[in-house]
């Protein structure tokens, strides 16, 4: 049931954006709520509805606060994908598709594992599914700030390490956009009169280099550029996306005021820095010792060995654990290749990570 289920979900392709794809995917996943005896609200976005789904405690732990679990529902795959490079196959245990890792193994490992506790006792669990986490959830923000408010402690259904350990701390992750003006002219005719917004850019992005180089913490990926038109235009306009990347908000603080401080080489060219999406640094914690604790017990209830790392990468738990919350991530099934045609999950992890999240649900 849980692979035919998974199968179902990464059939239904959810590019980040596309807001009719997510809509209709959320509505799915609202019904299911529905049926497991959740409360479930959408919150609209222009690129699509975020959902929160209120599953009500039982027994002597009904009034206790709520455990938080954070998921997502866009992918980094556009449609089509499925049927054009990266067809569903099952082979050696392995199951392959776009999706079934990053993250829809993790909803479906948790609407089973909701399933699995609902005739035991445990406390109130609230469910965030953001539509468009893949590119920093600039919408969901304040929803999962709201959200975490009273929480007993955060939980991610993003993938695990490659070993199966949980997630205790990530890197910050912010996405900023540096856009240029200049002025277009004749290349050959009346170069004088033109400012290359392009070149302009090369500079500033040489700077932004030059910035970081203090930093031995910091990582900086110039993830597209766009700009000009023709070879025999000056060009007039130009941008550059950066992704940064920070291990402490110390250093988070201070290289982004640097960026936001940068001003033009050339007379007459316009230079504006905008941040795009923001994830705090989530650092390590004795709160999150203290969870990791509890977590490798209620693992240990039911035969598992459950350990953690800390991890580079950027996921919506940065906010829940930067704003104090207790916090683990990496729930989801084990498996590799995230935002790669490759990627995969070992089919057995599916009902290893549900008996381990309905652990967690049922003794914290």
């Amino acid at each position: 049931m849980i692979i035919e289920r998974l199968r179902e979900y990464v059939a239904a392709e959810t590019p980040t954006g596309d807001a009719a794809a997510l809509n209709a995917f959320a509505d799915r996943l609202a019904a299911r709520y529905g049926e497991l005896g959740g409360t479930v609200r959408r919150e609209p976005a222009p690129t699509g509805d975020h959902l929160v789904a209120d599953f009500p405690g039982r027994g002597p732990r009904a009034a206790d606060a709520p455990l938080l679990f954070l998921a997502h529902h866009d992918t980094v795959w556009p449609i089509g994908q499925l049927e054009n490079a990266m067809p569903w196959r099952e082979a050696d245990g392995i199951i392959h598709g776009p999706g079934v890792f990053d993250m829809k193994g993790g909803l479906v490992i948790l609407e089973t594992a909701l399933e699995r506790v609902a005739d035991r006792d445990h406390r109130p669990v609230r469910v965030v599914v953001v539509a468009d986490e893949e590119i920093g959830s600039p919408s969901a923000r304040a929803l999962v700030t709201a959200a975490s408010a009273g929480a007993y402690a955060a939980f991610g259904l993003e993938p695990p390490h490659p070993n199966g350990d949980l997630k205790t701390s990530r890197w910050g992750s912010t996405r900023v956009r540096i856009e240029i003006t200049g002025r277009e002219a004749h290349a050959a005719l009346d170069p004088a009169s033109g400012i290359s917004a392009i070149d302009e850019l090369v500079d500033q992005l040489i700077a932004v280099r030059q910035l970081i180089a203090g930093y031995d913490d910091v990582l900086c990926n110039v993830g597209t550029i766009t700009g000009g038109g023709r070879t025999n235009v000056v060009p007039g306009s130009a941008a550059a996306d950066i992704g940064f990347r920070f291990v402490d908000p110390e250093t988070e603080r201070a290289v982004l005021d640097a960026v936001a401080g940068l001003t033009a080489v050339r007379s007459g060219a316009e230079l504006e820095v905008r941040v795009m999406s923001n994830r705090p640094a989530w650092q390590p914690s004795g709160a999150t010792d203290a969870l990791l604790a509890e977590v490798a017990a209620a693992g240990r209830s039911v035969g598992q060995d459950v350990g953690g790392a800390a991890a580079s990468g950027a996921a919506d738990t940065n906010l829940t654990g930067w704003l104090g919350v207790p916090t683990l991530d990496g729930l989801g099934p084990v498996g590799k290749g995230a935002h790669a045609v490759h990627e995969q999950v070992i089919a057995a992890t599916l009902a290893e990570r549900v008996d381990l999240v309905a652990a967690i649900i049922s003794s914290l």
